[in-house]
């Protein structure tokens, strides 16, 4: 479940915390809050928006490594 927390300190900072997106849609969905509420001073990813990338890492190698085996296959012919 997606969820974006803000917490609103006294002298004016915001905090905002985003849970359960994946990837870079969290930067995505939150691009027109941060613009609206000024300047970014920090952020901090988390593993959550690693998760994609990793996933499309490992599905690049998978088909590189079909790609080898069909190769090999065509190439006994």
């Amino acid at each position: 479940m997606e969820t974006l927390e803000f917490i609103i300190y006294p002298d004016g900072r915001v905090e905002e915390r985003v849970t359960g997106l994946i990837g870079s849609s969290c930067a995505e969905v939150t691009a027109l809050i941060e613009a609206k509420l000024g300047v970014v001073v920090h952020r901090e990813l988390t593993s959550e928006s690693f998760v994609k990338q990793q996933a499309i890492a490992k599905s690049a190698i998978q088909q590189d490594n079909a790609s080898d085996s069909d190769t090999l296959k065509f190439s006994q012919w």
